[in-house]
């Protein structure tokens, strides 16, 4: 058994995705985030032999994992793309507009951090990568080594909500002067020497690695895109769920959803009935937060939030 296979994947708020998507055994769906399969196969055990499930995720080890699934339960396929493109995935199908249910587990997996040769983690030291694809895009060392000192601040600043981005990209660019980096703990080092200041239990490079890879990933980007991508591909009443771990992610999630509940802006005091606002979503219940004993099980689930909204 090789180290990958080791790398374990705990689903965080499982039965509460599973009960916000309302399975029903002969609907299709689409685990958008399919990662090492956990929400994938909880849906798998409440379809029947009629049921449909399929499976998007950029990472190479991932669709590894995924086609493994595909060949043991022929319910079940895997699909190597971003759930941003799952609308084009399903047109190409002819199941735009027919699915029950989409969930999207946000952000980067247990195993991506975990592994140190993918480069996501701070602690553990490995290649200064962050790709959720390796195969694909610019990595985390390539950008680093050449962007300008504006735009790394930018980044930690917007991407990783970090307050000292500023001094972090001087000294990011002052060092990469003598040498470039190439592993993670070299860079988290000297994140950490321009950080005067950081929150009780957190390493000083927790927010500006996050931010890092969000950009490297286009994580924002994708899920704007996802989240319409969603919209197109369900049909009437079906249900979309997803689960955050970052306020940049959840707040962007809430108000797609929000927004899509309450219809196109309209100038005040025009004579409209209800019945004529354009809706396309109705929000199912209030935001889910993982038990004490979830977290206390899983540490990583401390931040999660779980939304729902079902399609008009």
């Amino acid at each position: 058994m090789n180290q990958q296979t080791e790398l374990k994947h705990v689903s965080v708020l499982l039965s509460e995705a599973l009960e916000g998507l309302a399975v029903r055994p002969d609907g299709l769906y689409i685990d958008g985030t399919f990662g090492r399969g956990g929400h994938s196969r909880a849906i798998l055990a409440q379809l029947s032999p009629e049921g449909r499930l399929i499976g998007f995720d950029k990472d190479p080890e991932a669709i590894r994992v995924g086609n493994q699934l595909a060949a043991e339960d022929g319910r079940f396929v895997v699909v190597q793309r971003s759930f941003a493109e799952m609308a084009d995935e399903l047109e190409s199908r002819g199941l735009l507009g027919q699915v029950d249910g989409v969930l999207l587990d946000l952000g980067v997996s247990s195993p991506q951090l975990d592994d140190p040769g993918r480069g996501f983690s701070f602690l553990n030291d490995g290649p200064l990568d962050m790709r959720m694809n390796p195969a694909a895009g610019q990595s985390a060392a390539d950008w680093i080594n050449s962007a300008d000192e504006a735009d790394i601040a930018t980044v930690l600043y917007e991407y990783g909500e970090e307050r000292f981005s500023r001094r972090m990209a001087r000294a990011i660019v002052a060092r990469r002067a003598e040498q470039p980096f190439t592993t993670t703990a070299d860079l988290a080092e000297v994140i950490k020497q321009a950080n005067p200041a950081w929150e009780k239990h957190k390493h000083p490079a927790t927010r500006a690695f996050q931010g890092i890879r969000i950009f490297i990933n286009r994580e924002l980007e994708d899920l704007a895109e996802g989240l319409q991508a969603a919209l197109a591909a369900l049909a009437p009443g079906g249900r979309l769920a997803v689960i955050s771990f970052h306020s940049l992610e959840d707040r962007q999630v809430k108000q797609f959803m929000r927004r899509e509940a309450k219809g196109d802006p309209l100038p005040r005091n025009l004579p409209i009935r209800d019945a004529e606002i354009k809706v396309s979503l109705k929000l199912i219940g209030k935001a889910i937060k993982p038990s004490a004993a979830e977290i206390a099980a899983n540490p990583r689930a401390r931040s999660a939030v779980l939304r729902v909204a079902e399609k008009r």
